[in-house]
């Protein structure tokens, strides 16, 4: 148990009811998991307001309340906190409730639009290769040294960010490396945490139904940058034209990375194929296993924060080499009929050109590129056309199709998306409602040396459809299909 008031140290409090000198259980924002002598923190969230949960908190036991608006009606016995930003307050508390864990690890976040995943993933396998005990918060799994914890959310709520950076600090973690996504710096998830460094990967078309504008989109990311204290690095993608954007006013120390212009950290591209990439970063060739011109940014990423980290560069050279593709991201198998199946998380315009372009890039041109996509559902729809006349340009045949439709109905979807096709490439393209069928009819079509691409859910391994998630993982599917055909 701790005391109320040690808890709410740092938090800028407007009013209080009641004493802070009381033993607290444990901090919780949802209502349903509320017991007994714990605080319960009153969120405004996008679709309900946890203010309205606050009487449901105290008959389950709270002892105590933060808020933004006192209630009409305060209980006697209870400690009411009035503060002006309760997701704030939540972060600041839950880093005093676990010992403010980040501050006795080396936490470096990676934001952008794509490549937060790799970048991180692909940190934690070097900095365990460097021989250091290493944490790992990403999309696609939650490491705390050696033992996996499943993943719900790019970044986690602040009280799972700091639970897993307090058993990190118990196994004795140096290093954590973490995926800090837009929604989780403007609900301030991230917020009491002491990072050691922060880096920029890119920036492009996501998250519109949330942000609404493309600016406010980037500013939510600058302002993590803004937030890095004076000892930590702050490392950006140099090529992006919202690159320095990001380093404008922080306080950290600025580094950058190109391929096509002046940096601190450079890198050019010898070769691109299918068996992986040759770089010359800082006039050593360097052979990596991934593949495309976006992976030789996330290395060349990697190659940066970790030289800043204080690990020698000739040994972070040669570990590049040693490192492996990240689930569901440009992940690859050749069928026994000679046929090439690419699974690749890309679900954004920006992600599906890049990963098409490296594919195109890589081929002779005597294949057929077909591609599998689809737009997610409840999500930002003004991509649905855009991604849909990427993949029609730029394979030789595209089939729409379902990608976690959720509330929505995916024939809706596809229809926004096939607007965006030019009226050329519609003979092109094919609509495939159930992404199982989908698949299979993207197997039938191909022949030997023609190249499937699966876009969008990579790493899931799961549809959902009305609130419901079923089984499901593209490359397993694809795999299976391909095999059938085979035999």
């Amino acid at each position: 148990m701790k005391i109320l008031k040690d808890i709410l140290y740092k938090v800028n409090i407007e009013a209080v009811v009641g004493s802070t000198d009381i033993r607290i259980n444990e901090v919780n924002f949802d209502s349903r998991k509320v017991g007994l002598d714990d605080v319960f923190v009153a969120i405004g969230g996008v679709q309900v307001d946890g203010h309205a949960y606050i009487s449901k908190a105290l008959d389950q036991g709270a002892l105590a309340v933060i808020c933004e608006v006192m209630p009409e009606q305060l209980v006697n016995g209870v400690t009411y906190v009035q503060v002006a930003d309760t997701k704030l307050a939540l972060a600041v508390m839950a880093s005093n409730f676990y010992d403010n864990p980040s501050a006795n690890l080396q936490l470096v976040g990676v934001t952008g639009t794509n490549g937060k995943t790799t970048v991180t993933s692909l940190l934690y396998q070097l900095f365990i290769k460097a021989g250091y005990k290493v944490g790992l918060l990403s999309t696609v799994r939650v490491m705390v040294g050696e033992k996996e914890y499943p993943a719900t959310h790019t970044t986690p709520d602040s009280m799972s960010i700091n639970k897993y950076l307090h058993l990190m600090n118990q196994e004795g973690v140096e290093f954590c490396f973490m995926e800090v996504s837009s929604h989780g710096i403007d609900q301030e998830r991230t917020g009491g945490l002491t990072f050691k460094g922060g880096i920029f990967t890119n920036l492009s078309h996501d998250h519109l139904d949330y942000h609404k504008t493309f600016a406010a989109y980037r500013d939510v990311k600058k302002r993590f940058f803004d937030g890095l204290p004076a000892g930590a690095f702050a490392l950006t993608n140099n090529d992006d034209k919202n690159g320095m954007v990001m380093l404008q006013n922080t306080r950290a120390q600025k580094h950058t990375y190109a391929v096509r212009s002046y940096a601190d950290f450079r890198a050019q591209v010898l070769e691109n194929q299918l068996s992986g990439l040759v770089l010359k970063i800082d006039d050593h060739e360097v052979w990596s296993r991934l593949i495309g011109k976006f992976n030789a940014y996330n290395l060349l990423a990697v190659y940066g924060a970790a030289t800043l980290l204080g690990l020698e560069t000739f040994e972070v050279l040669r570990m590049l080499s040693e490192l492996e593709s990240v689930g569901g991201r440009f992940q690859h198998f050749v069928s026994a009929g000679k046929i090439t199946a690419i699974v690749d998380y890309a679900h954004t315009p920006d992600a599906l050109e890049n990963v098409l372009s490296t594919i195109n890039a890589v081929r002779t041109g005597n294949e057929v590129l077909i591609t599998v996509v689809g737009c997610g559902g409840d999500r930002d729809k003004t991509k649905r056309p855009v991604m849909a006349d990427i993949a029609s340009r730029m394979s030789n045949k595209a089939i729409f199709t379902s990608d976690n439709p959720r509330t929505e109905d995916p024939q809706t979807i596809i229809g926004e998306m096939e607007q965006g096709v030019q009226a050329q490439n519609f003979k092109k393209t094919l609509s495939v409602v159930d992404r199982k069928q989908a698949i299979k009819t993207a197997c039938a079509m191909a022949e030997k040396g023609d190249i499937i691409l699966i876009a969008g859910k990579g790493h899931e391994t799961y549809q959902e459809v009305n609130g419901v998630r079923t089984d499901f993982d593209d490359l397993k599917v694809v795999k299976e299909l391909l095999n059938q055909l085979d035999k």
